[in-house]
């Protein structure tokens, strides 16, 4: 056992205090103003804020190494425009440099994927920043399918002279994944009842179901405001789950895009990156009065660093810097935490501090919005990964 005591408790799902924090094993116990407990470890945190674990919603750490160039790129299978059956567990490596960079931060969960070459990419999976190994690492896997839209598998596949040249071709290329999937899904049914009519097995069209099934949500690229619609036509046509990746151009279509996303039922927003170049034409509106701007419409979200674009460990600035620009800092902080892993679908064990939730916790030697501030321990499953500039 941890006891944290006389910080700046900032839950998250509820009000801050200054009081304590227990950390029972791998599990936050309890907290409150005055916390008991003679056979924990007790440390004084007085005059630091305390967090939940920052969450990365978005990004593709260990897919792109750092440093690596085209051996450390993993992250994108160029040889069809179509691959569900892609996983990152299977080309991400748990011993990239950035996951260390990432707990001097506070962050402790990542949810990291292929890029967005593909129009259909393969899995994501949601990871702790610690361990040896990706088992070790997994929060679950697999977290999400990603979908993309837009520019990058338009540039991809015109350089091969291959489909998709267009948007058009993008929407037509999902649609026959989809519909694929759905005739191998209903030939699978038919076989319970005849053998003769077993499909041959298809990895690409297995990894789909769960997709088709609802079980498994669609992280879909999408920077530019017609992009963003096509992607909710499709999520409405299909009966989808989706979370809106990017969102660059969300705030131009506020009302538009919070209209529909209650027509559906609900779909998370993963906004950014907000802190890089306009490297495409899809982010010349790119703007860190976006937050606000959403915020303002009612549209709840999260921010992404899309690591390696923005590196995971300034994932705190992004949150900052849409204060600068308006943005109250209790949304900010819910952005990277609490938001995030609703986002992701992970709220049950992380994102704030709460009994019984995963021991995840970050703790701030000030505001965690201010730039001075520096992380002063990290603890990922109630264990101390990050301390005083020495990671473990």
């Amino acid at each position: 056992m941890i006891l944290l005591k006389n910080g700046h408790i900032c839950p998250v799902a509820s009000e801050p205090f200054v009081g304590d924090l227990l950390l029972d094993g791998n599990r936050i116990g309890a907290l409150g103003s005055s916390l008991d407990a003679p056979e924990a470890t007790t440390i004084d945190v007085s005059g630091c804020w305390v967090l939940p674990g920052i969450i990365d919603a978005h990004c593709h750490i260990g897919m792109f190494e750092d440093g690596m160039g085209d051996e450390g790129a993993d992250g994108n299978e160029y040889s069809d425009p179509i691959t569900p059956e892609m996983r990152a567990i299977d080309g991400l490596n748990p011993f990239d440099p950035c996951f260390a960079e990432a707990r001097t931060a506070g962050v402790t969960t990542v949810v990291t994927g292929p890029g967005s070459a593909n129009v259909i990419g393969g899995q994501f999976a949601a990871l702790k920043t610690a361990g040896g190994s990706v088992e070790e690492m997994l929060i679950r896997f697999p977290v999400a399918m990603k979908a993309a839209m837009g520019e990058n598998p338009k540039r991809v596949y015109a350089e091969q002279k291959a489909s998709p040249y267009t948007r058009m071709a993008i929407a037509a290329l999902f649609r026959k994944a989809i519909l694929d999937a759905k005739e191998y899904a209903q030939a699978k049914a038919e076989a319970e009842k005849d053998a003769s009519k077993k499909p041959d097995l298809d990895l690409g069209l297995e990894a789909l179901l769960p997709v088709l099934r609802g079980e498994l949500p669609l992280k879909v690229h999408a920077h530019r405001a017609d992009d963003i619609l096509t992607a909710l036509r499709l999520a409405r046509e299909f009966h989808l789950r989706i979370s809106l990746e990017h969102c660059t151009e969300g705030h131009l279509i506020a009302e538009e895009l919070k209209r529909q996303i209650e027509s559906l039922g609900g779909v998370p927003v993963i906004l950014g990156p907000l802190l890089s170049d306009r490297s495409k034409i899809e982010l010349r509106n790119q703007s860190f009065r976006a937050p606000l701007l959403l915020h303002r419409a009612g549209i709840e979200f999260a921010l992404m660093t899309d690591h390696p674009v923005i590196p995971v460990q300034y994932l705190p600035v992004c949150a900052a810097l849409a204060v600068r620009e308006g943005l109250d800092e209790a949304t900010a902080i819910a952005s990277i935490t609490l938001h995030a892993a609703r986002a992701v679908g992970l709220a049950d064990r992380i994102g704030s501090l709460e009994s019984g939730k995963d021991a995840n916790v970050a703790v701030f030697d000030g505001h965690p919005l201010d730039f001075r501030t520096r992380c002063r321990m990290t603890f990922i499953d109630g264990r101390i990964v990050y301390r005083d500039g020495v990671t473990e």
